[in-house]
């Protein structure tokens, strides 16, 4: 088996809708840019609030990749 190095970096993916939607946008966004995702791990989950009302979802996660020389 050949011993492989992951970076891991930390995002904030956003929503209008959810938790989940704003954790699966860091991802797929991330995907556009890093190759070979592996592991992503919710870290924090917040909210944006004006006026009284809550009016996006925040999910701060942890994405891991492998790292290439």
């Amino acid at each position: 088996m050949t011993e492989s190095i992951y970076k891991v970096i930390e995002l904030v993916g956003t929503s209008n809708s959810s938790w989940e939607e704003a954790a699966k946008n860091a991802v797929e966004r991330a995907g556009k840019s890093l190759r070979d995702l592996r592991i992503a791990e919710v870290s924090t989950l917040d909210m944006k609030v004006e006026n009284n009302k809550v009016v996006a979802f925040r999910a701060r996660i942890k994405v891991s990749f492998k790292f290439e020389e």
